[in-house]
């Protein structure tokens, strides 16, 4: 940069001193060489290598005929634009990923070892599985772990762009990337730092870039063809002209030919449409929403059917009991005590749930005789009574009538020494947020809004009818559910996208068949992370309408940048061929446009939800 100061200040010196002839030329030359001397010499080492077609051989040959035609003024004024364009570029570009480098800064400087009361700070990649480390207030979590001693509220901001502090107590998991904002924490570590959550997490990051989006990739190979057709043109347009038009000059058809030159680069495009998709990028991590590259970000914008898995996606994944019926002798509080018995040595998410509703403090030792009947239910002896807990195909086994509505809830019937006294309800909790956020995809143009489930069909369709979705596959095994998902894109209109949301853990042959796999929750999750093309952070839906519209922000900057560069080079291009426009107007076709290009760009990372 001295060196384009120093040549700055002879330019003006050229300019402004009393010289003539030979000494004026010396001052330009001079000027010239310390401003583009750079550039001039990026030229010809790609000429060497072959590439030639380049922004650096158009600048060299514009102002290289423009000294040639006797424009010196003109021909150092090109390069000193287009040098100050270019640092102006770079500040931009460079703030944008400042911006983002900001926003992931989780990776951790250190860790306090503990060896029994000794603490060693050291680099994180210096722990081991099983080792112990300390967490001070303010610091932040070098390595995932449980905690062993201590209490604490966590910042996951830098994760999950949530604002909320997140509380902490002995036997909970902590990440990678939390910062400690409380109390002194002992920790247990669980992964080495190449295998942490804020290693993974970086990685993701890193490599979003290399993963172009289809428009970035038509930019590129439409720069390759556009550049040496214009070079050509504009040397047809030097050439010409003067030979066939009778009168004309070969310095007037020259400086056009150079004019067209500097118009033609097409630096704005190749510059600011990939820091579009990489600002979109870092706009949706800011959300807690990580895409693995610019392509899936774009594909987001074709998105016609969105696919849900129920468990632990639209629902809680958490069973709990919703109400007891008697329908004999004993009271619902005398059901449930002797359904928590019967459930007590099973480890079924349902059983656990009976037993969790149950106030009264179990006997167990009361229970003989237990047998689990797979896919059926439970019996066993307590007390010296015969109970049966179970659904309804049990009871039909045993000749019991049962007196209960299918109403879209699991059912565990109970019948004591063959008598029926009853039912308990037990429903999973559609979460707070999914008919919000279902209703917003639709509001975005989703077409279509499947579910996908293992469940009954009568359960699956309360949930459907509850948050107003199109379609229900039910009863589904896992490779059903690839199945179902093959059926459905086979279905696409042409162009279109299917994504599929699921909790990334027991999904991940669904996750990777999917035009988009979208990971719930993944918080943490290995499995996630790698069969997921699109990682939600924390288990909220409304982050997937949050993903559309940045995709559609990012799409329309982009667009934007395109149709402004082409339409303000194809007006200049056309006045410089037709001698309306001077050098001037094609430096601000060239740099300037470019430079708003890249600003418009960065306008994506101020997403706001």
């Amino acid at each position: 940069m001295k060196g384009v100061i120093a040549g700055a200040v002879l330019f003006a010196a050229a300019l402004i001193l009393p010289v003539d002839g030979l000494p004026k030329l010396l001052l330009f030359l001079l000027a010239y060489f310390l401003i583009g001397g750079e550039v001039i010499l990026r030229a010809v080492r790609n000429l060497t290598r072959g590439q030639v077609f380049d922004e650096n051989f158009l600048m060299t040959i514009a102002t290289v005929g423009a000294f040639a035609i006797g424009e010196y003024p003109e021909g150092v004024a090109v390069m000193l634009f287009y040098q100050i364009g270019e640092f102006f570029q770079d500040y931009a570009v460079n703030k944008s990923r400042k911006s983002i480098a900001d926003l992931m800064d989780i990776r951790p400087d250190y860790a306090n070892l503990a060896r029994g009361d000794e603490i060693t700070k050291v680099n994180p990649q210096k722990v081991k599985k099983g080792d112990e480390i300390v967490i001070r207030p303010g610091e932040k979590v070098p390595l995932d772990g449980v905690i062993l001693v201590g209490s604490s509220s966590m910042d996951t901001a830098a994760l999950t762009g949530e604002s909320i502090p997140r509380d902490v107590k002995v036997g909970e998991s902590v990440l990678s990337g939390f910062i400690n904002k409380q109390g002194l924490l002992r920790v247990k570590v669980e992964k080495e730092f190449n295998e942490s959550t804020v290693s993974k997490i970086l990685e993701l990051v890193e490599n979003a870039a290399s993963k172009k989006a289809p428009t970035e990739n038509f930019i590129t190979k439409f720069a390759r063809y556009y550049t040496p057709v214009v070079v050509f043109f504009a040397l047809g347009l030097a050439i010409i002209p003067p030979l066939v038009i009778e009168g004309a000059l070969f310095s007037d058809w020259i400086y056009r030919a150079l004019i067209f030159l500097v118009v033609s680069c097409p630096c704005a495009l190749v510059i600011s449409i990939p820091l579009g998709f990489f600002g979109g990028i870092g706009g949706a991590s800011r959300q807690g929403i990580l895409v693995k590259g610019g392509n899936y970000l774009e594909a987001l914008n074709s998105v016609s059917t969105v696919v849900f898995d129920k468990t632990g996606t639209l629902t809680e994944g958490k069973f709990q009991v919703v109400d007891v019926i008697s329908s004999g002798e004993m009271s619902g509080e005398e059901l449930l005590y002797l359904a928590a018995l019967g459930e007590s040595h099973s480890s079924h998410p349902i059983a656990q749930s009976v037993v969790k509703a149950n106030k009264t403090k179990l006997d167990t030792s009361l229970v003989k005789e237990y047998k689990e009947l797979a896919g059926l239910g439970v019996m066993a002896e307590i007390d010296g009574k015969k109970l049966l807990l179970g659904n309804s195909s049990l009871f039909k086994d045993e000749g019991i009538t049962v007196k209960a509505e299918d109403n879209g809830k699991t059912i565990i019937h109970i019948a004591v020494d063959l008598e029926y006294q009853g039912y308990i309800q037990i429903a999973d909790k559609i979460k707070s947020n999914a008919k919000e956020s279902i209703q917003r995809l639709k509001q975005l143009g989703v077409q279509n809004v499947v579910m996908l489930t293992g469940d009954r069909e009568q359960v699956a369709l309360q949930v459907a009818e509850d948050l107003g979705i199109d379609k229900v596959y039910s009863e589904l095994l896992p490779q059903d559910k690839v199945a179902a998902i093959e059926e459905l894109t086979g279905g696409l209109q042409k162009n279109k996208k299917l994504i599929f949301v699921g909790d990334g853990i027991n999904d991940a042959p669904v996750l990777a068949r999917a035009d988009i796999g979208v990971a719930m929750g993944a918080l943490g999750s290995d499995a996630a992370i790698e069969a997921a093309d699109i990682v939600l952070m924390t288990d909220e839906l409304t982050k997937l309408p949050v993903a559309l519209d940045i995709a559609s922000w990012t799409k329309r900057i982009v667009w934007q940048n395109i149709i402004f560069a082409l339409g303000v080079k194809g007006i200049v291009l056309v006045m410089g061929a037709a001698g309306m426009a001077t050098m001037w107007e094609a430096v601000f076709a060239d740099v300037g446009v470019a430079l708003i290009a890249v600003l418009n760009a960065m306008r994506v990372m101020r997403y706001k939800v």
